[in-house]
């Protein structure tokens, strides 16, 4: 029998919950398997098996909150055939008669334990072989389960199965994502449904609240000509994918470049407040705000002075694609100097950025919008963007933040004044 445990949380995290489990009690699992998805206040922890076997029973339930290194539940190392184990190692030795009886006693035992676990619900006397928290749900919603069809393993009804019949029975189109969308066919019926706040969601709520509170916050505006940028990525953007192995060359990382560069002129922009004191930081790790299907999440380019455009853009392609599938680690997301939020690619047009606590400034980019401007005394249409800062004001004074943005702008606008440190 192996144990299955959490992993151990970082020293910023102090529990967990249960998500998700991905198999149910009596099912044969492959090692690396995906077990269980363990949601901590930051990122989604994986449990996988650690070999071939058969999960015995479930210990924590989904919803359920655990620490680290508790017990999650207990593996039957070997493949199942029948009721009896059979181990997966080499040749089976010789074994006395005594032996071979002890061992088909404790494979009966475990054969026991397992259709027994309170995790699974046997079809017995008519009844719907069904997961216990299918079971719950279905009373709950007053559903049949006999009369649902399975999509388990053996024609076991999941949990998915009864949200589909309830979203069936109510008219509602069951959502992939917190945030459901309610359909009604009535125009008389108000409907509503109540979703738990998962603890990423609770966790970004708390810290936003915080920043509000504890930071003398403010914004600053200004708007910038994307002329230059656009014209230089037109230009070059099918000999940068060729020379990169396909890396796209974005927005992105044009404004951690300019946003590094102004970070160099500006320190206290850079800095964060640790109590009464003022720590000034010597690099720049760059948060870029990613939204991902369980919340927003701040992943860090570290040591963004060091990088090229393409290596920030390769980072900034894995970072999305991490976070839509919950791979984000908590190193990934831990520290982070100044950040950097993209409200445009959903067509945000201006927005005033809430603080990414200890740090004390953060970028907002948005929408590119065609306008017509005054140049030189021509009315001409140029690509402009809105850009806001946020920062603190107990640190940084608002000469300081309108100049910080200036020199962004100014980068921005006129690339070469980077190479030529201007």
């Amino acid at each position: 029998m192996i144990e299955i445990k959490a992993p151990v949380f970082p020293e910023s995290i102090a529990d967990g919950e249960v998500a998700c489990w991905h198999v149910q009690a009596g099912q044969s699992v492959k090692r690396d398997q995906l077990l269980v998805d363990i949601e901590t206040d930051k990122v989604v922890l994986e449990v996988v098996a650690p070999a071939d076997g058969t999960l015995v029973e479930i210990l924590k339930g989904e919803g359920e909150t655990v620490l680290a290194e508790e017990l999650l539940a207990t593996l039957a190392e070997g493949e199942v055939e029948g009721t009896a184990v059979v181990e997966n190692s080499s040749p089976a030795p010789t074994v006395t008669a005594k032996e071979e009886t002890k061992g088909k006693v404790a494979a009966m035992e475990v054969a026991e334990e397992s259709t027994s676990s309170p995790d699974v619900t046997d079809a017995a006397d008519g009844e719907a072989l069904a997961s216990p928290s299918a079971r719950r749900l279905a009373e709950e919603n007053r559903i049949d389960v006999t009369r649902l069809e399975g999509s388990g393993r053996g024609g076991r009804v999941t949990k998915e199965d009864v949200l589909k019949a309830v979203a069936d029975s109510q008219r509602i189109t069951p959502p992939a994502t917190p945030g459901p969308r309610l359909e009604s066919s009535n125009d008389d019926e108000r409907l509503e449904r109540r979703v738990p706040m998962t603890r990423l969601r609770a966790s970004i709520a708390r810290r936003l609240v915080e920043a509000q509170q504890t930071a003398a916050m403010l914004t600053t505006f200004n708007e910038v000509d994307m002329s230059a940028i656009i014209e230089l990525r037109a230009k070059y953007k099918d000999a940068f994918a060729s020379k990169h192995e396909g890396v796209r060359l974005g927005f992105m990382s044009f404004f951690v470049r300019a946003s590094v560069e102004a970070l160099k002129r500006f320190p206290a922009v850079n800095a964060s407040i640790d109590g009464n004191d003022i720590v000034y930081h010597g690099y720049q790790d760059v948060g870029v705000a990613v939204s991902s299907p369980r919340g927003l999440v701040v992943p860090i380019i570290r040591d963004a002075d060091s990088l090229t455009l393409a290596e920030m853009e390769q980072q900034i392609s894995e970072y999305g694609q991490k976070a839509r599938d919950g791979k984000l680690s908590i190193e990934e997301m831990s520290g982070g100097t100044f950040t950097i939020s993209n409200g445009g690619v959903f067509g945000s047009m201006l927005s005033t950025p809430i603080l990414n606590p200890p740090q004390t400034a953060i970028l907002g980019m948005h929408k590119i919008q065609d306008r017509a401007m005054v140049i030189n005394g021509e009315i001409l249409v140029r690509p402009m963007m809105y850009l806001a800062l946020s920062y603190d004001h107990r640190l940084i004074d608002g000469q300081e933040a309108v100049s910080f943005l200036v020199t962004i702008k100014d980068f921005l606008e006129e690339p070469a004044r980077i190479l030529l440190d201007l």
